[in-house]
């Protein structure tokens, strides 16, 4: 792509970004009604906005999508435009959920900031239109082309902003004496377990990422081992979903079990991600035994000495676990060719 189609594409985001704005501040204009709105509470402008603008934005996705590639699955396959498909549609919802989230914590930050404001119907209106516009240039630049390792901060970022509003919000300050679960009840438990739901979305959508990758190096022989290994992070992104569909206080039995079970799988994805990838890169192996075995001590210390909490213990082998994915994501963004690859294969198991 030369300098001209760079700044016209530059353009056409400028554009997508004021008309998400007009969007998010007209809509605001009919649905905040007459009456001055606190930023959080009871009668708050936080939902309505944030839906307002996790819509918006999951409709730029939708629109930069069909624009920027719409006949990249062309020559592909039935299963693997069912396969690309689904991962938009869930790409979609993750930006949705992530935009929406991102505004609640905003409108908690500035409620803290601002005590006592009050917004009237067109002061909500250029709120809710700006962040419509943020939410919605971040979308409309993802369609133009994702990769994976954009997708993979995108779920750390979502996780760190989840996990931080969830905080803020906690029922019970002392949350962090017991495990990250006690963040999932109580009355403001949506935001944890929202932002379980949705993470264990990306999750599974950076796992069909991954198998577009492996596939785009390796070629069709290998997809038997990148059908099992995106399928192990789909399950390990259900189960994610599982342990915020199922919180502690309602579930706890299922919710005790499908925790662990997550865990084990995510690091199975792990270890067969890293067993598939080809020529065994340096960078991935040491990050790799490196992580394996920082968790291996974490735990000696949590289960054996006492030293460390529930807490920090699931705060590291999460915290190392995104760090894994981060260098794994970054060695195939250099493995892959950039252009689509379309399979020869009628079916994804057989010929």
């Amino acid at each position: 792509m030369d300098q001209s189609d760079r700044l016209r594409g530059e353009t056409v985001a400028v554009w997508a970004t004021v008309v998400c704005f007009l969007l998010g501040a007209v809509t605001a204009l009919a649905a905040l009604g007459p009456a001055s709105r606190p930023l959080i509470g009871s009668g708050a402008l936080a939902l309505p906005a944030a839906t307002i603008a996790g819509v918006i934005a999951g409709g730029a996705f939708v629109v930069s999508t069909l624009r920027h590639r719409r006949g990249e699955t062309r020559p592909m396959p039935r299963w693997q435009k069912v396969v690309t498909d689904v991962s938009a549609i869930a790409l979609t919802v993750a930006f949705v959920g992530v935009t929406g989230l991102g505004v609640l914590l905003g409108m908690q930050v500035l409620a803290i900031g601002l005590q006592g404001l009050e917004l009237t119907t067109v002061g909500g209106a250029l709120v809710t239109g700006f962040a419509a516009a943020v939410g919605g240039r971040f979308a409309f630049a993802a369609g133009i082309g994702l990769r994976t390792a954009d997708l993979s901060s995108i779920l750390f970022g979502y996780l760190v902003i989840g996990t931080l509003f969830a905080m803020v919000t906690a029922a019970d300050p002392r949350w962090w004496e017991v495990n990250f679960s006690q963040l999932g009840i109580g009355d403001d438990a949506w935001a944890f377990n929202g932002t379980l739901i949705v993470a264990g979305v990306l999750v599974g959508t950076v796992g069909a990422y991954i198998g577009r990758d492996l596939h785009r190096v390796l070629g069709d022989p290998a997809l038997g081992r990148i059908a099992i290994t995106s399928g192990l992070w789909i399950v390990t992104g259900v189960g994610l979903a599982g342990v915020g569909l199922l919180p502690l206080h309602r579930f706890p039995e299922a919710h005790n079990v499908v925790a662990p079970v997550t865990l084990l799988l995510f690091a199975a994805s792990m270890t067969m991600t890293a067993v598939i990838v080809p020529g065994a890169p340096r960078a991935l192996t040491i990050t790799t035994i490196g992580v394996g075995a920082l968790v291996g001590v974490a735990f000696v210390l949590f289960a054996v000495f006492g030293l460390i909490t529930m807490t920090a213990l699931e705060a590291m082998a999460v915290g190392l676990g995104l760090l894994w994915m981060t260098t794994l994501v970054r060695v195939l963004a250099i493995l892959s060719p950039d252009v689509p690859r379309a399979s020869r294969r009628a079916h994804l198991l057989h010929g």
